[in-house]
């Protein structure tokens, strides 16, 4: 009796919700997961031309971020109510919705890793007999995936939050149990919805940045090697009497 009494009391905390609602709170989840990665897929995919039709094109730049930029201040209501007489009250609002957000984040990240690409580098690649397409995917790109990733977590986390707005049309993954119970004044639904879509961004942050690290350990690598250049510079190595063997910087100049 303990465990309905929970539901009963209508406390924030409630075992007897997670057991009984296990299934609803599966398919919320499923669904938020679902429209997350339909919505960054397609952001990366429209951002990706975008940011090299910018960086082309000078002429371009300015509109296009221009573009994106005015497009996120839309406030998530107002987009998502201009958008359904297009699509009408169906999962596309959202995930359209959620892709014009991304742009702006995506296209900037893009265009930042893409000039942050030695211009030596290029040459070096071009001497060697690479042609655009092999500059663009087999140096640029790979030099890139920094500021790509960062720009696809901070993408992935805001994106997740904005799903929980598609409440108002039924689609918002767990954003529909933070509604329903909200309106109802059901504590334990909206607090374990509202920690099970914290979680979620954790999760998908830590995701993507290990995922970072396995596609780019040469940051790394560098990391380390500035890290044993600065060490060694401090007089870090020490001989087996204990005395570090660095000089001082102004007696090896009278040497």
């Amino acid at each position: 009796m303990a465990g309905q009494s929970c539901l009963i009391s209508n406390d924030w905390i409630c075992g007897e919700y997670l057991r009984t609602r296990s299934q609803e709170l599966a398919d919320a989840t499923l669904q938020h997961i679902g429209i997350t990665l339909a919505s960054v897929a397609i952001g990366l995919l429209v951002a990706f031309p975008l940011a090299l039709l910018a960086r082309r094109w000078r002429a371009v730049a300015g509109p296009v971020l221009g573009l994106t930029t005015v497009l996120y201040t839309v406030p998530s209501l107002a987009m998502f109510s201009l958008l359904v007489p297009f699509f009408g009250l169906s999962p596309a609002v959202v995930i359209t919705g959620l892709v014009l957000y991304s742009l702006t984040i995506l296209v900037r990240n893009i265009l930042a890793g893409l000039a942050a690409v030695p211009e030596e580098t290029r040459e070096a690649a071009r001497g060697m007999g690479y042609g655009p397409l092999r500059l663009l995917f087999g140096v640029e790109l790979p030099l890139a995936l920094p500021a790509l990733m960062a720009g696809l977590r901070i993408t992935t986390v805001s994106t997740i939050s904005l799903t929980t707005v598609g409440a108002i049309l039924h689609y918002g993954g767990l954003g529909n149990l933070v509604y329903d119970g909200m309106h109802s004044y059901f504590k334990a639904q909206v607090l374990t919805a509202s920690v099970l879509c914290v979680a979620l961004a954790v999760a998908a942050d830590l995701l993507l940045l290990l995922v970072q690290r396995l596609l780019t350990p040469w940051t790394r690598a560098g990391k380390a090697g500035k890290a044993g250049k600065a060490k060694s510079r401090t007089g870090g190595g020490k001989p087996a009497g204990g005395k570090a063997t660095a000089r001082p910087a102004a007696a090896e100049g009278a040497l």
